[in-house]
This record gives structure tokens, sequence and C-alpha cells, in this order.
């Protein structure tokens, strides 16, 4: 049994170079390098401007890694050559967010500043129009999301009015707070 995912060829795009080593994959491009070790159940290889990778048995653990490292190859292909970001919105009143150097200082209603130090292979930027808005970007699409849900894990959502860190695509359920008839 053969992972869906998995038979379908990684394309590499222009500028993109990727090696194959032992249990080692390496992809370089225009935004830096980033590595990948995978193992004996899965065999990877290079075949001109496609990566394809095979399962090495019939066994359901090879199916689950056949299509987990053909997705983490894709995704490193795209982290090197265009990036991963992620938008979240700072929402109440008096709620601030502003980069100092490595550091995200977040006001979010406490009485001390959350500071967060920004990873060496990440970058933050804090947008303020109408809303706050903090962008995390990197080539790693791990390592944004991580950082991305710790920051969202500082103040989550609450329903009644949408105060709090929320990622941009997210819908909050909101809810009719009480009214006050006896």
């Amino acid at each position: 049994m053969a992972s869906k995912v998995g038979k379908l060829p990684v394309t590499i795009p222009a500028g993109v170079t990727v090696n194959v080593g032992d249990n080692v994959v390496t992809v370089k491009g225009a935004k830096g390098e980033l590595k990948q070790v995978f193992n004996n159940l899965v065999k990877v290889e290079v075949n001109g401007p496609q990566v394809l990778v095979t399962p090495t048995n019939e066994t359901k653990a090879a199916s689950a890694a056949h299509g987990l490292y053909r997705n983490l190859i894709n995704n490193m292909v795209k982290g090197v050559s265009e990036g991963f970001s992620k938008a979240l919105i700072v929402k109440g009143v008096g709620y601030r967010a502003e980069v100092k150097g490595k550091e995200l200082v977040m006001n979010l209603g406490y009485s001390n500043d959350f500071i967060a130090v920004i990873p060496d292979d990440l970058t933050v930027t804090v947008e303020t129009k109408d809303t706050v808005k903090v962008i995390v970007a990197g080539i790693d699409k791990q390592r944004v999301g991580e950082f991305s849900a710790q920051l969202r894990k500082l103040r989550k959502p609450e329903p009644y009015k949408g105060k709090g860190i929320r990622y941009e695509t997210e819908v909050i359920r909101r809810k009719v707070g009480k009214t006050g008839v006896k």
C-alpha cells in the first residue's frame, strides 16, 4: 500500500539544488539551506528536475514515512525558494507589539510586558494600521509555525469580545454575553 501524497514527485524550481547523501537530504536555495534526516523505510533520489521518494517495503510504517518525507522535502524546497510566513492579529484595548533588536515586546493587558526572543532563523515584523499585525517569516515551516503558536499562547482569543492574539485566517466563534434581564 503506497501513500497517495508520497506518489507525487517534488518539482525543483530554478535556483534550488537538492543533494541526497547518507540518509540526509540537503536543499540549498536563494533564501538559505535546510537539511532533513530520513530513515531506511524510504529511498530518496533526484531525477532531473524532480525528487522522487519511494518506500523500501510494503509495511504500514513505510507507507506513512513515504508521505511524510515527501511532504517534508516539498516544504524544504518551497521554504528555500519562497519562504513561509504567518500573520497574527493582536486585538484589545491598549494591546501593543514592537520589535526591539532581537526581541518582540508585547503589552497584552497584564501588569508586565511579554518579551519574546526572536530566533536567529526567523524574522518578525509588526504592522500597526487599524489593528496590530505581527508577521513571523522564515524558511523552515515548522519553526515559523512553532514560534507563532508560542506567541498566540501568550493571550488566546476569548469568545465574548474577541480580545487576544489570533491567526489572521482564524475565525473566532463569538458568544452572546449576559442580557441583564432577570
